[in-house]
Parts: C-alpha cells; structure tokens; sequence
C-alpha cells in the first residue's frame, strides 16, 4: 500500500485531533501553529486522503455502567483464505466484539470484548462457537484493571529510528 508523504505540520495537525477530536478550523491552526488557511488545506487534503477515519470521545465506561473485558486469543482450524474471511466477516458483526487483530505465531486472532457481566461474555463466546466458524482453540483473559490506554504518537512512527529527534 503507498504511504502518503506527510511532514511535520501534518503530523502537528493529526495529534492536535488524536488529543482534541474535532477542532473549528481557528483553534486547530493555534494548536499547530499554522495560519488558519494553510492548516485547513493541509486538513482537507489529509482527511481526503483517509488519514483521518472519524472522531471518538474517550468514555469512561465505569462511571456510567459496569463493563467486563476479556481479551480473547483464537486459533482457527484452517488456514486457507475463505476460512479468514469467514471468521472476519462474522466478529464484523458482533457489536461485543470491540476490537480484532489478525496475528502471527501461535494464535491466529486477538478480540477485545466488552459486556456488562461476565456471564454475557460466555453468551458472546456461545453464540461464536456455535456460529462453526472453525475455532480450533481459544484463550480468554480477563482484564482486572486498564493500566495504559493511548493513541499512538505518530512522530515515533515517521523516523527511521523509531525515536524522535
């Protein structure tokens, strides 16, 4: 996939909304230290480009309702390409299903499910298992507290280093 050449004041602009959300054109050109024009063009042309996919608000779940997440490592029967699809395209549609990245090594998915019990966690986990998506195996880990939540700084990212300068 091509990346798109972005510079300094772009990747000022995309961590102004990481930490901000959606910021009126005036006060995202104060963040970045950019004149209003300039910084809305450089806006437009990164949210044109797909750089920039929506705005969440950071919620506090556990000041509002009781949430139990699990992480859940799974490891599918077959490895041939109708068997990922398969599975992908069903965790599209769990709306429990929070978070799904495909890995290497031993296991082949990682899931963040949230729920309001843990007994709603094992429906989920049902109702998946019951879907025969060829689930050779699965793990679950409970997560007791959130220690680290973050996005991700992308000026670590742009140097070939892996360390800002």
């Amino acid at each position: 996939m091509r990346k798109l050449a972005i510079d300094a004041a772009d990747i000022r602009i995309l961590r102004a909304l990481q930490q901000h959300g959606q910021l009126s054109k005036t006060k995202l050109s104060e963040l970045v230290n950019l004149s209003p024009t300039p910084c809305w063009i450089r806006f437009t042309r990164l949210k044109e480009a797909g750089l920039i996919r929506g705005y969440h608000a950071d919620i506090s779940l556990n000041k509002i309702a009781n949430a139990t997440k699990v992480m859940v490592t799974v490891s599918l029967e077959g490895h041939r390409t109708v068997n990922f699809e398969r599975f992908e395209a069903y965790i599209a549609q769990v709306d429990e299903i929070v978070e799904c990245i495909a890995t290497g090594g031993g296991m082949d998915y990682v899931l963040k499910v949230v729920t309001p019990s843990l007994s709603a966690f094992q429906q989920v986990m049902d109702r998946l298992l019951a879907a025969e998506l060829g689930i050779e195996r699965y793990m679950t880990y409970i997560a007791t507290r959130e220690i680290k939540s973050t996005q991700v700084n992308l000026a670590n990212l742009m140097t070939d280093s892996g360390h800002s300068t």
